[in-house]
């Protein structure tokens, strides 16, 4: 199957190219001052017609790479590659008509090599620095020499614009490696970034199957519990706090009976590109009741901070059941009331659970939900792994906050959904 185009590789190359570009009219501005003021100045006359004649060339050259990289998203090898050459024979024709080699402009025969070795293949690396070299060589053979009668001034002239050129080239393959190095800093950020993703989805994966064949395996237990929850109802002589009981207990038991029901639907039909909208506070207070359903002796207080009819959002399976996650974790945290907060922007949708707890531990504020998630004293850790992924996975994110006023928030944001 043949590699796409559209690489890491290639966009990098599209931004040095565009550096490239913009360095190039910096360089091109001060060869145009120095060909025109320095006849002049350093009473050295210089061939100006051919010399702004290659200046001409360049611009237009540069002109026409600045309107291709405005109008492309990626760069090839072969690209960069071209534009390095460019330089070596621009730079090289502006020496010719300027004495050779022994004009100090000689020495920005390096930056164009040193940009090679960064960002090209071996190949291209040998080519340029093969191509620099040779025509270093040839510049010492062929040239036109500029007449200057006073050999002391023109030698104090050359040690000047040695030193001058050494400064720029400097300042410029410095300027080039700082630029690259964080490029590939960056690079291995989100390559690191990247593998931690897939480890986690990965465990999220391997859970999910575990839990899968759990929920299979639970049918029968359940099925036999639910049997003998009702036999137990219907036996005489029981007392009023019995069958009150008995009857929390056979409405648990249907709430199991329709989570395991739920799984497969939730992991094949009811995907997300299925899923239906629905204003976010409505949704919101959906999830709310049922989660009251399964633990009746919680409360909680639905408050919406911003003012207008509620967006809409996604009814997702996995954002519900992150949501529920973050209640349970909420609730186990204390007996008081929950406060659950919604707001929206222009972009995007807020949701805060907070509980009146002892907070969230350090390392759970360090680590919590990621590939190494931690156990605590009230858990495992799992649920808040399984409920970040699912919340980046919908193009979220998840913060967990101990206030300081006391206790902890659990903050979801959300992207608000496309109308």
């Amino acid at each position: 199957m043949p590699m796409s185009s559209c690489t890491n590789q290639s966009v990098d190359h599209q931004a040095n190219l565009r550096r490239l570009v913009a360095g190039r009219w910096v360089v091109l501005a001060i060869l145009i001052q120095l060909i025109l003021m320095g006849p002049g100045l350093l009473d050295i006359p210089v061939p100006q017609v051919p010399l702004l004649g290659i200046m001409a060339v360049v611009g237009l050259f540069n002109w026409l790479a600045q309107w291709r990289v405005a109008r492309s998203q990626m760069a090839t090898d072969g690209e960069l590659f071209t534009q390095l050459l460019f330089d070596i024979g621009a730079l090289s024709a502006v020496v010719f008509f300027s004495g050779g080699a022994a004009n100090p402009l000689v020495s920005l025969l390096l930056p164009p090599v040193a940009t090679a070795a960064l960002t090209l293949p071996r190949r291209y690396v040998i080519i340029v620095s093969a191509v620099a070299i040779v025509t270093y060589s040839l510049l010492m053979v062929f040239y036109i020499p500029l007449p200057m009668t006073d050999a002391s001034r023109a030698t104090r002239l050359h040690l000047i614009g040695m030193w001058l050129i050494f400064v720029i080239s400097a300042v410029m393959i410095g300027w080039i490696i700082v630029h690259m190095t964080q490029l590939i800093r960056e690079r291995d950020a989100e390559l690191a970034a990247s593998r931690e993703q897939a480890l986690r989805d990965e465990r999220v994966m391997a859970m999910g199957t575990l839990a899968a064949g759990a929920a299979h395996e639970l049918g029968t237990p359940l099925g036999t519990m639910a049997l003998l929850a009702g036999e137990l109802a219907n036996e005489p002589g029981l007392s009023d706090p019995a069958r009150e009981d008995i009857a929390l207990l056979r409405q648990q038991i249907a709430v199991c009976k329709k989570i395991i029901t739920g799984l497969s639907r939730r992991a094949g039909a009811e995907r997300l590109e299925n899923a239906g909208s629905l204003p976010a506070d409505r949704w919101l207070d959906g999830v709310r009741q049922h989660w009251h359903a399964a633990r009746p002796q919680t409360n909680s207080r639905l408050i919406v901070t911003s003012d207008g009819g509620a967006p809409d959002i996604v009814a997702d399976p996995r954002l519900e059941q992150a949501v529920l996650n973050l209640l349970n974790n909420a609730a186990n945290a204390t007996p008081k009331p929950l406060e659950i907060r919604l707001g929206w922007g222009s972009d995007d949708l807020c949701l805060d659970i907070r509980d009146h707890g002892p907070g969230f531990p350090p390392e759970v504020l360090a680590h919590g939900g990621q590939t190494s998630f931690p156990a605590h004293e009230r858990g495992s850790g799992v649920g808040l792994m399984l409920t970040r992924t699912a919340i980046e996975q919908l193009g979220g994110r998840l913060s967990l906050l101990n206030p300081d006023d006391g206790g902890a928030i659990a903050r979801i944001e959300l992207p608000r959904a496309k109308s």
